[in-house]
């Protein structure tokens, strides 16, 4: 898959760049540390107070619609590459929304699936993979650039539902540090993040755990000053509860579908039945941290009951993947925060049309 909320200019500011995290103290499981804190210097804590102070604003304040490009894009460009990356900011999107997981040495990377995909994946001679390639945490990155996913099979189910992808021959899979100097180097200061962490708890073998995945990509958004314009969302809600341990101050997006909302190794052990709708499980999850929410349901098990249930409990709702006109239009309607979508184009007519501000292009 995969959200958050344009930020007003005050409270858009890349915070300080010189702030570390400190690695959490061992406490419980080492996959989910029962107590860890962090030390944040004074100007994060200034950071964490303008952002608390932008959460103020409370959900019936004015904020821009969000337009996400969903993997930067992939009805036009490859997914999740820095070209797709690229053609988002060329056309103007709000945000940038994209997958992550962590290789074998530790590299932070740009990707939705957990193993090379033979769907938009070719070898060193070209040739697409005919089988499910290695998993991602299981390459170097050095090995893992082998790889060119520059262009969709055509002949597959996925190549055949965006016949308008644009191939860019000899993209690779990017890490994470380089989408954020991409973006730094383009001016593109308005631009946000929505970063997904790709973990599936029924298959802990395939990835990294949640504990060192989120370390690692805490790290890279502070490395980068980029904190005050990343979300974090996950359908994992166990790196969520880490983020909110360790980097209260960053927003969090609780992905969902129906299948997780039924199974609490999703959703942290919380169960749907104990709290009676989906919002309140949200609510239930994210406590008293003080960082903005983010509900994103897949768009076709939203309500309007639903999204003004949400937004009265204080969440933004941002619903994923939205490629369809008419559905785009009915979730308007409802008003939602803002859209997931692969055709971002789409969506920007659709906004023109109904007279809302569009996001900027970035100039190159």
């Amino acid at each position: 898959m995969s959200s958050s909320s344009g930020l007003p200019i005050s409270c858009g500011r890349t915070p300080p760049r010189r702030a570390q995290h400190r690695q959490p103290a061992a406490a419980g499981s080492a996959e989910f540390p029962q107590q860890a804190s962090l030390r944040w210097p004074a100007a994060w804590l200034a950071a964490a107070l303008l952002l608390a102070g932008c959460s103020a604003l409370g959900p019936g304040a004015a904020r821009d619609f969000d337009l996400q490009a969903h993997r930067g894009g992939r009805a036009l460009a490859p997914e999740n590459t820095l070209a797709a990356f690229d053609n988002a900011m060329d056309m103007g999107v709000t945000t940038l929304e994209l997958d992550i997981g962590l290789t074998a040495d530790g590299v932070v990377v740009i990707s939705h699936d957990t193993a090379l995909n033979p769907d938009h994946t070719r070898d060193a001679n070209g040739n697409f993979l005919t089988a499910k390639g290695p998993a991602i945490h299981a390459l170097t990155f050095s090995q893992l650039q082998a790889y060119d996913v520059g262009r969709i099979d055509p002949a597959t189910s996925y190549g055949k539902q965006f016949p308008l992808q644009m191939p860019r021959d000899g993209e690779r899979i990017p890490t994470l540090a380089a989408l954020f100097d991409r973006v730094r180097a383009r001016g593109a200061e308005q631009v946000r993040f929505n970063i997904e962490t790709k973990l599936d708890p029924g298959r802990p073998e395939e990835t990294a755990a949640p504990a060192p995945m989120v370390r690692a990509l805490l790290a890279e958004i502070d490395k980068a000053g980029m904190a005050s314009r990343v979300t974090v969302q996950s359908f994992d809600w166990r790196t969520l509860a880490l983020v909110g341990q360790w980097a209260p101050q960053l927003q969090r997006a609780y992905l969902t579908t129906g299948r997780t909302l039924k199974d609490p190794r999703w959703t942290s052990g919380l169960r749907l039945e104990d709290f009676g709708s989906a919002p309140r499980l949200v609510k239930a999850a994210v406590g008293n941290s003080p960082g903005r929410v983010i509900w994103s349901p897949a768009f076709n098990d939203l309500t309007a009951a639903q999204v003004q249930e949400a937004q009265a409990l204080g969440f933004q709702v941002v619903p994923w993947t939205v490629n369809q006109r008419t559905d785009m239009a009915k979730l308007m309607d409802w008003k939602v925060d803002g859209l997931i979508t692969d055709d971002p184009g789409l969506l920007r007519d659709l906004m023109r049309e109904r007279r809302m501000p569009l996001p900027a292009p970035s100039k190159r």
